[in-house]
């Protein structure tokens, strides 16, 4: 790839604002002096075209494998699909949640499990949307093994990507940026220095500390290793399910880790429950089984609510079957959970194949799965060697299973989900 060609297109971005000095609030939270802003591509074809060349020219200087394109949305995705349309390359697209209609599908487009997909992205700072949109391959079967990004900020994201099993190749870093636009008197010394400065000082990445074996290293005492993780701060953890992201982030935007369980006969209770509690809780927790008048406009209602007020659904079906049974049990019936439920619950008694069963429904429409490891009823059963047997299920099968129903902790897994059953509130002053 020749320099002049990469010089000229840092100084066209620049011309076009794509790259801004000041003071910018960047995705992570983190205030830089320096903001790179692709998304003004859109209106500049001539410039998103060179763009567009010069990553399908490192792709073929690479020699990358795979079988179909996805660019991370919202900004790479023209990209992804100028690259694809002129090289007739089969390209999918990452939804960031699922619809509620259609196919319901996380990930559009054609493939089989196993296909290898390449990342498109525009920028990189520590790597974490070319992860989540991995991740969201991973789960529907695809493996990912590369990415390409326009732009590396160079504070962590290749290392970071690197130690997750993704290459990433970077067309422009920051350094090369700086570089040409302070040769070109776009900027000064001065303002070049304190962008090199804030980099170097703020790189996103910590790898594991080893010894001389090439053992991990034992870790130092120090007060933040016991700090819990703020809910903003676990939904953003390279390795969390989408849907325990997104009630996490829930959880931190209302303050509260309330659900409620609507336990009535019906519809029309349950209704005004969820539009009048709905403003102060997370998760609505039904039984639908129950309700003495249940039509199929229930779903549309109770969804038009979730998302009015900005809360998860969670159907407390406890599916306990083996895994073709769960499976019709899920998506058909009268009640065709799987349609309008972000949540279900299943007991681990029948193996691994219960879970299996509900996440080839579940899965590409972005649902998830809370398995029940204890339980608060007199009696039960679930303790032990049985809750422990229920960990290993969870961590073997998390891109399904969203964390537990349990009466303590289990997991010291902040990317799980820990609810627990028997909290009561009393009516009354």
């Amino acid at each position: 790839m020749e320099s002049v060609s990469i010089d000229s297109l840092i100084l066209k971005l620049h011309d076009v604002n794509a790259v801004k000095f000041g003071e910018y609030k960047l995705k992570s939270g983190m205030l830089t002096p320096i903001y790179i802003d692709l998304r003004v591509l859109v209106s500049h074809p001539a410039l998103m075209n060179q763009v567009s060349s010069l990553i399908y020219q490192r792709v073929q200087e690479e020699g990358l494998q795979f079988d179909s394109v996805c660019g991370v949305p919202y900004t790479a995705l023209p990209l992804a699909t100028i690259i694809c349309s002129r090289h007739e390359l089969p390209m999918l697209i990452r939804r960031k949640e699922a619809k509620d209609y259609g196919t319901k599908r996380l990930v559009e487009g054609s493939f089989r499990e196993g296909d290898t997909c390449l990342i498109i992205e525009d920028t990189v700072t520590s790597g974490s949307s070319i992860l989540e949109t991995a991740e969201v391959l991973y789960n529907g079967g695809l493996k990912v093994t590369d990415a390409i990004v326009l732009m590396d900020r160079e504070q962590g994201g290749v290392e970071m990507l690197a130690s997750e099993g993704i290459k990433l190749h970077p067309i422009i870093s920051m350094f090369k940026l700086l570089n040409v636009l302070l040769a070109a008197e776009r900027i000064d010394a001065q303002t070049a220095q304190n962008v090199r400065k804030f980099i170097l000082d703020n790189n996103t990445f910590s790898p594991k500390e080893e010894n001389g074996n090439h053992v991990p290293a034992t870790k130092k005492p120090c007060v933040e290793q016991n700090m819990e993780l703020s809910y903003a701060d676990r939904a953003k953890l390279p390795n969390v399910h989408p849907l325990a992201s997104k009630l996490l982030k829930i959880m931190e935007e209302k303050q509260s880790n309330l659900c409620v369980s609507a336990d009535v006969m019906s519809s029309e209770e349950l209704f005004q429950l969820a539009d009048s509690l709905g403003p102060n809780i997370c998760v609505l927790k039904t039984h639908v089984d129950i309700l003495k008048d249940y039509t199929g406009t229930f779903s549309q209602k109770l969804q038009a609510l979730a998302e009015k007020h900005n809360f998860l659904i969670f159907e407390d079906r406890k599916f306990a079957d083996i895994g073709n049974t769960v499976k019709h049990q899920y998506e058909g019936g009268l009640y065709q959970i799987s349609s309008w439920s972000h949540i279900v619950n299943a007991h681990a008694v029948p193996g691994p194949g219960v879970v299996k069963g509900l996440s080839a429904v579940g899965k590409p429409l972005g649902r998830g799965c809370l398995l029940i490891a204890q339980m608060s009823s007199q009696g039960s059963l679930a303790t032990g060697e049985y809750t422990k047997a229920v960990l290993k299920m969870a961590e073997e099968q998390a891109n399904f299973v969203i964390g537990f129903i349990c009466g303590s902790k289990i997991s010291k897994r902040p990317e799980f989900i820990h609810m627990t059953p028997g909290v009561q509130m009393q009516a009354g002053g």
